[in-house]
């Protein structure tokens, strides 16, 4: 029991239990807090990319457009060469590259 006190013993030894009991749980609930932040920081990191993403395979979908409206407007040989260099390959920096060289042509 805790030293003589003008209040009763039960009463101070109630206070100090639970103040005990709030520093010993007081680590275990600092780790949840910094748990649930990591997940929150994960997820709001998966979303990101996802969105970034998207948004890349939305402007690589635009740059072939653009390329193919480029090589449909320049009916030459340089075109129909390029056309069949497009067909043949899967890469959208080919398409970007040409869809440049036909816009510099063109000015």
């Amino acid at each position: 029991m805790a030293y003589p006190t003008p209040v009763n013993g039960q009463v101070t030894d109630s206070v100090t239990q639970t103040s005990l009991a709030v520093l010993g749980n007081a680590p275990a609930i600092a780790m949840g807090t910094v748990y649930q932040s990591m997940a929150h920081s994960i997820g709001l990191m998966f979303q990101s990319s996802v969105q970034a993403q998207q948004h890349a395979a939305i402007a690589s979908q635009a740059a072939t457009n653009q390329g193919i409206i480029q090589i449909y407007s320049a009916p030459t040989m340089a075109s129909a060469v390029a056309t069949n260099k497009v067909s043949r390959s899967n890469s959208t920096d080919l398409l970007l590259t040409l869809l440049v060289l036909l816009t510099a042509f063109k000015k």
